[in-house]
């Protein structure tokens, strides 16, 4: 029963290994989470999990994904965040907040409303990116960011680091996958600049670096620092799994903690081999080539094929996301069938 030891990063310790994924919910208003992102994340801490990580949180407006994303580049929003931290910390819970900036990929309709861009009378906004290309054929041509777009932007992840601690969470995670800004970066596929930014992957990988370290001086070097990527476009001459093995050989030295590994996301209509646990395989290399601690995340949908991830190696967390959508207490049944113990809060404990 590995998957319910305890795990310890710095001043952290994860009393499981089951991780709550960054789920959007498109739900926010003025960027500010409510009772429905209280009720969601609260519940999932209430359901025995390790770590529960907000959704992509923005670090600016133009960074949403949609209009209705949470944010975290003001105090109102620091505020709001500050009870739904605290309780999931009473749970038990490690709080996590994964910051965001969506790049070419924001200023999109909800998916319940058919994504894709908004239109000018819905509220569009100007995305931005390394260069100016659309993700696809009838999205927003995006502005190539020049010096001072890309120092506001680590300056803006700087400030939503800043709040976060202020809110009281307890774990940073850098969204640096699924095709949004910093992964726009990583990729030739959408990086095409000839500057610093560009070309090598030494100036592809920079911008993504520069965050990591105006990050980590404002984040307490008592509390974790992980980062999302991910580990494969599955598209010829994209960003590779070596690639993203090179890469997570450099985090340690920045101060990164951990590499939560997913795939995809950064162009259109690529064939991806979906199968259960079908990222792990990058996750296992990715921690056996460089020793980094690695989550792995993908169809992960079965207590015991969570267990067998982390027993055999794999990965030292797994990452659930639609598993929790369809069971808040995925940990506790997980607990259950694998004949472990997870302590429920004492308002349930005659249910036990």
């Amino acid at each position: 029963m590995k998957l319910f030891e305890p795990f310890t990063q710095r001043s952290q310790t994860l009393r499981n290994r089951i991780v709550i994924s960054p789920m959007c919910q498109y739900s926010a208003q003025d960027g500010v989470p409510n009772t429905w992102h209280s009720v969601h994340l609260g519940s999932r801490a209430t359901g025995g999990a390790g770590v529960v990580i907000t959704e992509a949180t923005a670090v600016s407006p133009e960074g949403r994904i949609s209009a209705y994303d949470t944010g975290i580049w003001n105090d109102a929003q620091r505020d709001a965040w500050r009870s739904i931290a605290a309780f999931i910390a009473e749970q038990g819970a490690v709080p996590g907040m994964q910051l965001a900036h969506a790049g070419r990929k924001a200023s999109a309709w909800r998916p319940w409303e058919g994504g894709g861009s908004l239109p000018p009378e819905q509220g569009a906004w100007q995305t931005v990116a390394p260069s100016a290309i659309p993700f696809d054929k009838d999205w927003h041509v995006p502005q190539a960011l020049n010096g001072d777009g890309i120092r506001k932007v680590v300056e803006n992840f700087r400030a939503a680091a800043i709040r976060a601690k202020e809110a009281g969470f307890k774990l940073i995670e850098l969204h640096g996958a699924h095709g949004y800004l910093l992964h726009q970066f990583l990729s030739p596929l959408s990086n095409r600049r000839d500057d610093d930014y560009g070309g090598s992957f030494e100036n592809r990988t920079r911008l993504l670096r520069e965050v990591i370290v105006a990050v980590r001086e404002v984040w307490p070097d008592e509390l974790p620092l992980w980062l999302r990527i991910s580990a494969t476009d599955w598209a010829d001459h994209g960003w590779s799994i070596d690639d993203s093995v090179r890469l997570a050989g450099e985090l340690p030295a920045l101060g990164v903690d951990l590499v939560d590994v997913s795939s995809g996301g950064l162009v259109p209509h690529v064939k991806i081999p979906l199968g259960p646990g079908y990222q792990v395989p990058f996750a296992a290399r990715i921690r056996q080539e460089t020793g980094i601690a690695t989550g792995a995340v993908g169809l992960i949908t079965e207590p015991a094929q969570a267990d067998g991830i982390i027993a055999g190696g794999a990965a030292d967390v797994v990452l659930i996301a639609r598993a929790s959508l369809r069971d808040p207490y995925f940990p506790r049944r997980a607990a259950q069938e694998l004949g472990a113990s997870l302590t429920p809060p004492v308002q349930y404990q005659r249910a036990w």
